[in-house]
């Protein structure tokens, strides 16, 4: 049966580090409906029939058939029964342009987080979306990552342990002494008015806080500061790692040797599974791209070596 096979294929690809959370609910609903057609191989056909009941839109269809494809060719070296769709429907390419805050911006989005309305269940309110937006700022973390720390990942020596990551991978993140000043205050402040919960930032209950609970306060942070209100599509969270990563690069010198180990160091410091990953940073700062873009590669050609 199908489905005993994408629990094979999901096992496989997950010791590699890979969540596949979508792509299991994917690949599951082909199982089941190829099932239901009376197949046990993959059929290029019943992909394609599938491929416009489970989407509506040419992104969704694509990430689905991107899915189906990787499965297929697994399958397919095994037993040359099973057939590998062809990849006609192209996933978009365009990704959101990312809004690179000013330091100001930054300032303005921490002040008003200052001044948020005091609420009786939550009593740490300002201060937790002070210190979390500005650390998320500060290192460049993703909000998930952020909002998973508890207190035992505040090592020694002003370093935060990310545990079990996008890729399953853990880290060690060093922070500036200006940043463990403002953390330690802010766990001064915690330690008076968040109970017994060991998370960083705790919910009311407590408990992890919950990201639609936080994109909802920082929408509202950005609209009362007045941070690009003529976007149709207003900045993101995430935009504070874009932002880390565009300044740090600026920093380069011209030093190419020097320009790589940078990169090389900044694609480790954010937690990238490949130095591609973080290609996408420097659209930021085309006039970098290509003598960093060419000088990284040379230098992890040069250590793979």
């Amino acid at each position: 049966m199908l489905s005993a096979d994408v629990t094979r294929y999901l096992s496989l690809r997950r010791a590699l580090g890979y969540k596949l959370i979508k792509a299991e609910r994917h690949l599951l609903a082909f199982a089941r409906f190829a099932s239901e057609r009376g197949e046990s191989h993959v059929r290029a056909a019943t992909v394609l029939t599938w491929l416009p009941t489970a989407a509506k839109t040419p992104n969704s269809m694509a990430h689905r058939l991107t899915n189906l494809i990787g499965f297929a060719r697994f399958l397919h070296a095994e037993d040359p029964r099973h057939e590998i769709p062809p990849a006609d429907i192209k996933r978009p390419t365009n990704r959101p342009v990312p809004y690179i805050y000013t330091k100001c911006e930054i300032a303005r989005i921490l002040d008003t987080a200052g001044n948020l309305r005091l609420q009786k269940p939550n009593p740490l309110r300002r201060e937790l979306y002070v210190t979390l937006f500005g650390l998320i700022a500060a290192t460049g973390l993703r909000i998930s990552e952020a909002l998973a720390l508890r207190l035992d990942d505040i090592l020694p020596d002003g370093v935060l342990h990310i545990r079990e990551t996008k890729f399953r991978k853990s880290r060690l993140v060093p922070m500036h002494a200006t940043v463990i000043e403002a953390l330690q205050g802010y766990l001064e402040i915690r330690r008076q008015r968040a109970g017994e919960s060991d998370w960083l930032f705790p919910s009311v209950q407590h408990r992890q806080l919950y990201p639609t609970t936080v994109n909802c306060t920082f929408r509202t942070l950005l609209r009362r500061a007045g941070i690009a209100p003529e976007r149709g599509q207003p900045p993101r969270i995430h935009d504070l790692r874009h932002t880390f990563a565009t300044r740090v690069l600026e920093q380069c010198g011209a030093d190419r040797s020097a320009v790589a180990r940078h990169f090389v160091a900044l694609s480790t410091y954010l937690g990238h599974v490949s130095i591609h990953n973080t290609y996408w940073y420097l659209q930021a700062t085309p006039e970098m791209m290509a003598d960093i873009a060419a000088a990284a590669e040379a230098m992890v050609r040069e250590n793979a070596a």
